[in-house]
């Protein structure tokens, strides 16, 4: 409704105005123009197929739904668009739809996608098919601008190795170490990701060699059935080893944790896309099957809480850390998690110190990581990224003079042999990968995993969605990914000088810091010397964090 003045200033009569001061009943018309041809259609075809032939009526099988869609749109009283668009205002939701599949298809370049580029999608997608991965005319990166990032080569290349890298994980407290590779499956749990994708990839690692983390959902049938190595991961809410109350329980772990398939044991604290969050499976995601893998009722909603009920201080958790070797019998037992406040890593070494127990490895999640769903604000701006992260974790067991004993792991959008290179330059043993084995059996990133209409049938509890994932198929999809990156990274390794990726140091890295200054990534972050938190931490750049640390809580200490 608009008004007007007349020429002596006084008010109109208001008149009915649609857009753009149309008519109100021209602009009506315009919104419903394709309901009404319609429905004029439809009778049209109706009066034909009653006065002439009955074939008419053919296309009223199209027509008269399209119809009652634009009944129910201008009955309804939820949707603005529906009311205002009848029929028509459905494309929204359909373009909505498919703006993922026309986003990474038509509208980007091969740098632009997220959270994966086209460029890293394809690398995958290429290994995992054993299709040619060799990269024509050159790089499309560009090498002069800011944080590009180049590993330095030798003038005198070493022999490539032939057999895979490997490194021991189980420090002198550990009876029984494990010979990891240094690239793994990350943990996704079962729940998260579908039946035949675990099998897919518990297939791939065992034919590969490598280990396969269960995420904090628990050691599934779908875990067990091809044998490969196993990482079993303990979160908060203990699936697998818990008591009615949800609480830990002993003789439940250590039923599962001497198996032979499970290698090692992870307590997770946090993780990349969502740390400090717990999480929740309403009721009726709560299977037979997925009830039985964490031992909680059928059908009631299970609860992730945000913290630990096993420990609640540092020097409690080495104690619950000593605990888990013991009840498995010597294996390997570590922590992971997405570093947040940096006196809380100190305060676990400082821990480690006082009690004498020591983790036998840390998972450094980085914040980059990914979930099946998260809060936007936890996804985008809780928790350090993962080169933060690990540099912190290296620098607080290298100072404290412990990182002889503990193995670091680096997880956070590894695709590439060059992913890799850099973190183990930076101070990682192994790296992790999820979403690349996800890219490696079928995803395509359509950004569906929360929904459960994952179209691939990776991300999915939908049987019938899964019939397409076919496990054997995707099983040597896994085992050729993971067996073409390493193979990739001891060219990188070879073409370096070097035998081993243990080998790597951060001088190896160089990080472009503008368009004339390129600089070793030590020039960027601080790397400690062996025991300086212990001789002078007033010398490092770590001082406060390191006086506020206590073993014995993880509150700061009070200073001053």
């Amino acid at each position: 409704m608009t008004t007007t003045r007349t020429a002596d200033g006084g008010r109109a009569q208001p008149h009915a105005t649609g857009g753009a001061d149309r008519p109100l009943f021209l602009d009506r018309a315009v919104r419903h123009a394709a309901f009404a041809l319609l429905v004029l259609a439809g009778l049209l075809f109706l009066v034909l197929a009653l006065a002439v032939d009955g074939d008419y009526a053919w296309p009223l099988l199209v027509i008269a739904p399209l119809i009652a869609v634009g009944v129910v749109d201008i009955r309804q009283t939820v949707h603005a668009i529906r009311f205002n668009y009848p029929v028509v205002g459905h494309l929204r939701w359909i373009f909505e739809d498919l703006r993922p599949y026309l986003r990474q298809y038509i509208v980007e370049d091969d740098l632009e996608g997220r959270p994966y580029n086209r460029l890293a999608r394809t690398l995958v997608y290429e290994r995992a098919k054993g299709d040619e991965d060799a990269q024509p005319l050159g790089t499309q990166l560009d090498v002069y601008a800011q944080r590009y990032e180049v590993l330095v080569h030798s003038v005198a290349p070493h022999p490539v190795a032939t057999e895979p890298f490997r490194v021991t994980v189980g420090g002198p407290q550990c009876l029984k170490p494990y010979s990891a590779q240094v690239l793994n499956i990350s943990a996704m749990s079962f729940g998260s990701l579908s039946a035949r994708a675990i099998e897919a990839l518990n297939a791939g690692a065992a034919r590969g060699g490598f280990y396969h983390d269960t995420g904090e959902g628990g050691f599934s049938p779908y875990h067990r059935m091809h044998g490969g190595d196993i990482v079993w991961e303990l979160g908060s809410g203990y699936f697998g080893c818990r008591d009615d109350q949800g609480r830990f329980d002993p003789d439940h772990f250590a039923e599962t944790a001497r198996l032979d398939q499970v290698k090692m044991i992870e307590i997770k604290l946090s993780q990349g896309a969502k740390p400090g969050h717990g999480g929740m499976l309403p009721g009726p995601k709560v299977t037979a099957e997925i009830a039985a893998t964490r031992k909680v009722p059928e059908g009631v909603d299970c609860i992730s809480p945000a913290r630990h009920s096993a420990f609640d201080t540092p020097e409690g958790m080495m104690r619950f850390v000593q605990q888990l070797r013991d009840l498995s019998g010597g294996k390997p037992v570590g922590i992971k998690l997405c570093v947040g406040q940096p006196h809380e890593i100190f305060a676990i070494v400082k821990a480690m110190l006082s009690t004498g127990i020591l983790v036998d490895f840390i998972v450094v999640d980085g914040a980059e990581g990914g979930t099946g769903a998260a809060p936007r604000e936890f996804s985008d701006h809780l928790g350090l990224p993962m080169r933060e992260g690990l540099v912190l974790v290296r620098n607080a067991l290298v100072g404290a003079g412990l990182r002889p004993h503990v193995k670091i792991a680096a997880a956070g959008k590894m695709t590439s042999a060059f992913d890799l290179a850099a973190a183990l330059a930076i101070g990682a043993d192994w790296c992790n990968a999820a979403r690349a084995f996800m890219f490696a059996i079928g995803c395509v990133q359509s950004v569906k995993c929360h929904t459960g209409r994952c179209p691939t049938g990776v991300a999915t509890q939908d049987p019938d969605r899964q019939k397409g994932l076919v496990v054997e198929d995707k099983a040597e999809r896994v085992r050729r990914y993971q067996a073409r990156t390493v193979h990739a990274l001891a060219d990188l390794v070879a073409a370096a000088g070097l035998d081993h990726p243990d080998q790597l140091e951060p001088r190896h890295l160089l990080h472009r810091r503008s368009p004339n200054e390129i600089v070793p990534i030590d020039r960027l972050y601080p790397f400690l010397k062996p025991g300086v938190l212990i001789e002078a931490p007033d010398a490092t750049p770590y001082a406060a964090d390191w006086a506020a640390a206590d073993p014995a809580s993880f509150a700061p200490r009070r200073i001053g």
